[in-house]
């Protein structure tokens, strides 16, 4: 696929338009935004309790709960993100780090990855939040993180997406 043209440049990601060829061989012009990846973690306290964090978001004009995720700075490996992150926004710094699974968040539209991790021995220290972030940690019982996502207090997907694989593949097999 050859670039087109690039739209837009940002400091995370670019958008950029492609000629991509049809079934039929013809070109097709698709708007495309290039990202770098991302990371999200999935804290689990002491006391067995998922840390989700309250984060406002201007694009939906709302808060979410959601659980702390980040944009990778390439050439930066995920898990450098997930540790950066997850101390960045919630002050936590994790002793043990385990990769869960990676996922496409939108790829009609965007080559953003997004690695899960899951992140256990938390050590509490001190968050750095970026000018703008509205965050506040949100210490939440398993059980009662997936009723969220079943009543509809939980929609982000990158939440939704780690939050169930976790319950199904991990803590259901121990």
């Amino acid at each position: 696929m050859a670039a087109t043209a690039i739209v837009f440049e940002g400091a995370r990601f670019r958008v950029q338009q492609q000629d991509v060829p049809d079934r039929d061989g013809k070109p097709r012009r698709y708007d495309l935004v290039v990202h770098p990846g991302a990371a999200v973690i999935l804290p689990i306290l002491d006391d067995g309790q998922v840390l989700l964090i309250r984060n406002y978001r201007f694009a939906v004009e709302q808060h979410l709960l959601e659980l702390p995720a980040g944009t990778l700075d390439p050439p930066e490996p995920p898990a450098k993100c997930a540790q950066r992150e997850l101390e960045e926004e919630t002050g936590y710094r994790a002793e043990r780090l385990e990769p869960l699974l990676s996922f496409y968040s939108t790829p009609g539209i965007c080559t953003e990855l997004m690695h899960a991790f899951l992140a256990t021995e938390l050590v509490p220290g001190r968050r750095a939040l970026e000018p703008g972030e509205q965050i506040d940690n949100t210490p939440i019982d398993l059980d009662q993180a997936l009723q969220a996502i079943a009543d509809g207090r939980i929609t982000d997907a990158k939440t939704i997406v780690t939050l169930l694989y976790y319950d199904r593949y991990i803590r259901r097999a121990e």
